[in-house]
């Protein structure tokens, strides 16, 4: 089984497509698997010895919502230092704050247009992939 990169967590085709295309002009070779809900992603981490380096989660997610698959990646040993990005279009404060408190690295509000898009992925990569020292 090959080692995954990102996960991203996303029930939005036209998002998920955006951030593959992102990820495409990074101009380095990521491994990028995509889950459209919650329990597909709790189930696809589950299944592997190696988590990815990183996690790219929505909050408004079928099934399993982005909340409770962050409560269930720190309630695990395996994930528990996994950096999580949480990518949303949700400017709740509420939100917010019940990201953080349930463990998230980071809050990203979605942008709307893709110049703006790319760039944010381009800096959240850069970031948690090249710039942040991970725990293995």
């Amino acid at each position: 089984m090959h080692h995954v990169d990102i996960l991203h967590i996303e029930d939005d085709p036209h998002c998920v497509e955006l951030m593959e295309r992102a990820l495409g002009k990074i101009g380095r070779p990521l491994d990028f698997q995509a889950v459209a809900d919650g329990e597909l992603a709790l189930q696809f981490l589950a299944a592997r010895e190696r988590p990815p380096r990183l996690i790219v989660l929505d909050l408004k997610l079928p099934k399993v919502n982005g909340l409770q698959v962050l409560a269930q990646l720190r309630g695990e040993e395996k994930t528990r230092t996994v950096p999580v990005i949480v990518f949303t279009s949700s400017k709740e404060p509420r939100d917010v704050t019940l990201s953080y408190q349930a463990g998230a690295n980071s809050y990203v509000i979605k942008p709307l247009e893709y110049k703006d898009f790319f760039e944010a992925v381009q800096r959240i990569i850069n970031y948690w992939l090249s710039v942040n020292y991970p725990d293995r």
